[in-house]
């Protein structure tokens, strides 16, 4: 056996390919069941990171601070699903690898995709309940259920080309993270692997669809109450935006559809490409 800490990028690929066929074969229930606390994992990180950093995003001088601040906490979430277990539909873009190499079908790469999808939006909207009737959101004078309501907003808000950027971007560095985890041997490993690109991508701004699921819905159950209304300081038209039509087909249909595109084409395809083509 090798004395190395780190798998080298070819042997994660084979790595990742058997990986991909365990995932292709598990049971509904037992991925449904790691999906919803997959979703609730990266929801908590997410209440997190806006908690530590709200102060911050409110003003502009301030706000790239904030993106970071926040960005160091919300990897708490990846690193859960890596290290505690779970299934999250972003890290498993990469089973188009498998998909590749011939070892599963679409059917069973889909089917776990779908399964693991549901159970991301459930474990994910069930935090924002409970964030929405906790209390949290009275926190420094409404301003925490304010900041809630204006990123949930700045989400549905966005044009739709914009949203599908931003998740291709996003995915790549989910998956990136994922790839590296994968590689590593030990759990100091795997918490570094997954800390330093999703610090990047959050820093950055990127969509991630599992973390909408929590962002989004949190925030329309905070526009119900006038106090963090008020505190969140946004325009009518923004306001009107905010809604579960628009979360679905605005925000998170464009930011899966580019999650998939940064995850199974950009990282997973070309990697497979680089390590496990054959060449004639």
């Amino acid at each position: 056996m090798s004395d190395k800490q780190f798998l080298a990028p070819a042997e994660i690929a084979s790595y990742v390919v058997t990986t991909a066929c365990t995932k292709a074969a598990s049971s509904a229930a037992k991925l449904l069941a790691l999906g919803f606390v997959a979703g609730a994992y990266i929801a908590l990180a997410s209440n997190g990171s806006t908690m530590i950093a709200h102060n911050l995003l409110i003003n502009t001088d301030s706000y790239g601070l904030g993106r970071m601040l926040a960005g160091s906490i919300f990897g708490v979430g990846l690193i859960l699903v890596v290290a505690a277990g779970g299934e999250l539909f972003t890290g498993n873009n990469l089973m188009v690898i498998g998909l590749l190499e011939k070892k599963i079908t679409w059917r069973e790469m889909l089917r776990n995709w779908l399964i693991v999808y549901t159970g991301n939006f459930l474990g994910a909207l069930l935090i924002a309940v409970f964030v929405a009737y906790s209390g949290l959101l009275n926190a420094s004078a409404n301003d925490f259920g304010g900041v809630t309501i204006r990123i949930a907003a700045s989400k549905t808000g966005l044009p739709f080309h914009q949203a599908v950027i931003l998740g291709i971007l996003c995915n790549m560095l989910v998956c990136l993270a994922v790839w590296m985890a994968y590689g590593a041997k030990d759990i100091t490993g795997k918490v570094f692997a997954c800390f330093f690109p999703i610090w990047l991508f959050v820093s950055s701004g990127f969509e991630h669809s599992i973390a909408n699921m929590f962002y989004i819905p949190a925030g329309i159950f905070a526009a119900a109450d006038p106090n963090w209304l008020e505190a969140a300081k946004i325009s009518d038209s923004a306001l009107a935006g905010l809604t579960w039509n628009n979360f679905f087909i605005k925000n998170l249909l464009p930011v899966t559809i580019g999650n998939v595109i940064g995850g199974c084409c950009l990282i997973g395809g070309v990697y497979w490409f680089s390590y496990l083509k054959k060449t004639s």
